[in-house]
């Protein structure tokens, strides 16, 4: 792989990023991955990274300084400190600020070593907290931790950095932070946001100014499966890498995009996951000089998806790649048991889905087909590529 092995930034000081209750948003889901990990052996003579919290010089990177104030102050304030804290997505919670600026500090590090050459991949599973805008919390994310890494790698010797999003939700306080820089290509594939929040992520978001282009979307319909998903992907994302050339690759990988998963609709598969983890490894090999910064994100089937679902991203990560038939280990099993008497688990790493795919080839038969042929005439010609030619 290069320079050094991978990088694997976990700290159990994450899981203070807790909203507490019965909140969707459960830290538990990190502990039972490191945990399903550990059992594998995927972490076996892996140094784990401890990360430091963000400082406020780099939260500014990409937030208010006002916005930074209230997210420290909120757990002692008695009044409504508004910036999007205190509802029911962003319930304010004890030491806010510093469990916020800790996950910042993981995809920090991830990023920081990418660069220093320690590492040509790193990965930080309590990241990926895409929806925070400069001045507001939002979709259970208080601070960003994807924007302020992309940051500071254009700060820190690269010019070209490509994001993808492969949440079930629209990667907006990404694409927001660079709607208008022409050296960040966001991408997200995402629920149709006619059908979902956030609402935003329509093909004809396409960036700002000199940056039309910049901002790739791919909505797709609700109950898309793991092959018409891989189709859309293919069909849209390699060929805009190619054109824009990154040096780097940074990626949120949320698991929200599970049939099982409560909030969203769309119909992927751990195994999908696993295909879709798989491809921005090679994708970053083949286009990034196998540069490669894996973030976590939304996820909220907490027993028998997200843990499933990265310890395959750790896996793939580290070039350890679990067989999907793989067997779910005991101690995990009668762990989780102790927890959950009565919950349904999982006895193997994968579930037998379908997940090959028929390149795209031009011809309109299905709704994910007309997403393709959209995001392709949209974006394709502002890269000097042919939205009609399968070849491109």
């Amino acid at each position: 792989m290069g320079d050094g092995a991978a990088t694997v930034v976990w700290d159990a000081a994450l899981l203070d990023y807790d909203m507490g209750g019965d909140h969707p948003f459960n830290p538990i889901r990190l502990e039972l991955t490191m945990r399903l990990a550990r059992a594998l052996g995927v972490l076996d003579g892996v140094e784990l990274h401890s990360p430091e919290a963000a400082t406020d010089a780099e939260l500014q990177r990409v937030h208010d300084v006002s916005y930074v104030s209230a997210v420290r102050e909120a757990p002692m304030a008695s009044w409504d400190v508004g910036h999007g804290l205190g509802t029911a997505d962003n319930p304010v919670f004890d030491k806010m600020h510093a469990a916020s600026a800790l996950v910042v500090g993981g995809t920090l590090l991830a990023a920081k070593r990418i660069a220093a050459g320690h590492s040509k991949r790193a990965v930080s599973i309590a990241g990926g907290l895409h929806h925070a805008m400069p001045d507001r919390a939002a979709g259970f994310c208080v601070y960003n931790d994807c924007a302020v890494a992309i940051s500071w790698l254009l700060d820190n010797g690269f010019d070209r950095v490509a994001y993808i999003d492969v949440d079930v939700h629209h990667g907006d306080g990404v694409q927001a932070a660079f709607y208008d820089d022409p050296r960040v290509l966001t991408v997200s594939v995402h629920q149709h946001p006619a059908t979902l929040w956030p609402g935003t992520g329509f093909v004809s978001e396409l960036g700002a100014r000199g940056a039309q282009g910049s901002a790739v979307n791919v909505p797709l319909p609700p109950g898309t499966r793991d092959a018409q998903w891989q189709r859309a992907f293919h069909a849209v994302v390699p060929s805009l890498l190619g054109a824009f050339k990154p040096q780097v690759l940074v990626t949120q990988c949320g698991v929200d995009s599970h049939r099982e998963d409560p909030l969203a609709d769309l119909s992927l598969s751990v195994d999908g996951h696993r295909a879709v983890y798989r491809t921005l490894r090679a994708l970053a090999e083949e286009h990034a000089d196998g540069r490669w910064l894996a973030t976590g994100g939304g996820g909220y089937q907490l027993l028998r998806v997200v843990p499933r679902s990265w310890t395959h991203l750790l896996a793939t990560v580290l070039d350890r790649d679990v067989d999907l038939g793989a067997p779910v280990p005991g101690e995990w099993l009668a762990a989780v048991r102790e927890v959950a008497p009565n919950a349904d688990l999982p006895l193997l790493m994968g579930e037998g889905a379908e997940t090959a795919f028929a390149a795209w080839d031009g011809v309109l038969e299905t709704p994910v087909d007309a997403a393709i042929r959209d995001a392709r005439r949209a974006l394709f010609p502002l890269h000097g590529l042919d939205p009609d030619d399968p070849r491109d």
